[in-house]
């Protein structure tokens, strides 16, 4: 019993203990909330008068600031009200001065028109004494006032007319004795100011090469590559006893220049064969075509025109392939611009226009059809076709009098082109012919049905025709070459005899893909 009791008694003490522990942390806990209430309340009050101070700054500095553009729109505001005074007192001032101005304009007006009063008084007067002196000077003379003005009208025209005749006489004296020496001198001065080149007549190219052993290989076997390498480019190739040389003839510059590179090309690849020389050819022949646009853009620049179509640089390009009369077409079509251009200026008109008219004048040379029109004509046609100005047209068709000349161009370029082939050594008339002659030949042939070629080789003393194997039979190639060599002997005037040869082959192509 006594253990419960002492049992009770420490659970008791226990409790109380416990409870007495809990009281002292519960106040220890409650004086440590009071102390960081104490601190935050504490640092509260410093972060409020913190804020309240930068708030205040801030305040100030907006103040301040409100001021200052206050005061800078106040100063603006002042300056445009000074300005505005001034602005008024000018228009006061101005105003004062109109009102003066209308004033004296009143009063002079007042004494103008008392003045005119005067006049028309005195007009009056004046007409009545006019009136009263030829009535009689009507009644002395015997003649009414219109039959004396009809007589004197007729005697002052009498006398104009032999005046003026005969200043019109002294001024045409003149001015025929200034003009011929005005022209001679420009032309004159417009020759030395040009360079010139002398005609060259040129029908063979010569091909050089390493060793005589490639001529061989040019020939080919039973001479297969010679044939096939004159057959596609027209030219005659003479391979002789020249050391180092093989002689391309040909009338036509295009073509030995074709058959030159093509050759080049074809030694220097080393493979001479019919099939590669067909795709040599091809190949060069897209070149040249691109060196000829080339060409013309060139002369464009040197000659500093601009703006040409491209069809008509590439016509321009094909000058430099061309002759007339032995000179080179190119040549004398840049002499002319530049002639033209000089002569020009010495009178005052448009240089540029001039030399762009001068190059141009020859195009109709060097078309890509043959149409059956002068080639002045044709030229002004291209011309005109790709939107060149009147003027410049006019001078490209008129340079050889087949149309009416409409500008003063039109006649500088017909001087220019006389003076640039007229030179002693320009032109020959023998080169010309021939080349001609040799047209005529290949048109001449080209123009029966099935015809696809046509090459003038060996200086026109033989014509070969090459037909379209599904075209024209064996037999009609027969008659073809009959019917062209008749012809040939009643349309045409050549020296010698011509050999007409018609080739037929038939080619069968396949890829294999």
């Amino acid at each position: 019993m006594d253990i419960i009791i002492y049992l009770i008694i420490g659970i008791v003490a226990l409790a109380i203990g416990i409870v007495c522990t809990l009281i002292i942390q519960k106040q220890i806990a409650t004086s440590k909330a009071k102390v960081i209430i104490d601190e935050a309340t504490s640092e509260a009050e410093n972060i409020k008068k913190t804020k309240i101070l930068e708030a205040r700054e801030e305040e100030l500095k907006i103040k301040a600031e409100a001021e200052k553009q206050a005061n800078s729109r106040l100063a603006k505001i002042q300056q445009s009200e000074a300005r505005i005074k001034q602005r008024e007192l000018q228009l006061n001032q101005q105003q004062s001065e109109n009102q003066r101005q209308r004033n004296d304009i009143e009063a002079t007006k007042a004494n103008l028109e008392a003045q005119f009063n005067i006049v028309e008084n005195k007009q009056a007067e004046l007409d009545k004494l006019k009136h009263a002196a030829q009535e009689e000077l009507e009644h002395i003379s015997g003649l009414s006032s219109d039959e004396a003005k009809e007589k004197l009208i007729e005697s002052l025209k009498d006398e104009a007319k032999t005046a003026a005749a005969s200043y019109i006489n002294d001024i045409m004296d003149e001015a025929k004795m200034t003009a011929n020496k005005e022209a001679k001198r420009i032309v004159v001065q417009s020759i030395q100011r040009v360079a010139t080149e002398t005609a060259i007549e040129n029908s063979v190219t010569v091909f050089h090469i390493d060793s005589d052993e490639i001529k061989g290989r040019i020939i080919g076997r039973e001479g297969r590559n010679i044939r096939a390498l004159e057959a596609a480019t027209g030219i005659e190739i003479i391979v002789d006893d020249t050391p180092e040389a093989i002689v391309l003839s040909g009338f036509d510059p295009v073509r030995r220049e074709t058959a030159r590179l093509a050759l080049h090309q074809l030694v220097a690849d080393g493979r001479i064969h019919p099939a590669r020389i067909e795709e040599v050819v091809a190949k060069v022949r897209k070149q040249l075509e691109e060196e000829i646009i080339e060409t013309g853009k060139r002369t464009a620049i040197d000659l500093g025109i601009h703006g040409l179509h491209p069809d008509l640089i590439r016509l321009v390009g094909k000058m430099k392939y061309r002759s007339s009369y032995g000179q080179n077409l190119l040549q004398h079509a840049r002499e002319t611009a530049n002639l033209c251009a000089i002569m020009a200026s010495e009178l005052g008109l448009n240089p540029k226009k001039a030399r762009r008219a001068g190059l141009l004048h020859d195009i109709g040379k060097v078309p890509d059809e043959d149409p059956e029109l002068p080639h002045a004509i044709l030229g002004m046609k291209l011309a005109e076709k790709f939107k060149e100005k009147p003027e410049i047209c006019n001078a490209i068709g008129a340079h050889h009098d087949e149309i009416e000349q409409t500008s003063l161009l039109a006649p500088i370029v017909q001087v220019c082109d006389a003076i640039s082939g007229a030179r002693p050594g320009a032109r020959r008339e023998i080169v010309e012919a021939y080349i001609k002659r040799l047209n005529d030949l290949e048109q001449l042939a080209l123009s029966y049905p099935g015809v696809i070629k046509t090459y003038a080789i060996q200086a026109g003393r033989e014509l070969r025709v090459i037909v379209g194997a599904d075209k024209i039979d064996d037999i009609e190639t027969e008659k073809l070459s009959a019917e062209i060599a008749k012809r040939i002997q009643d349309e045409m005037t050549y020296p010698g005899q011509v050999k007409i040869t018609v080739i037929r082959e038939t080619r069968s192509v396949s890829f294999a893909k």
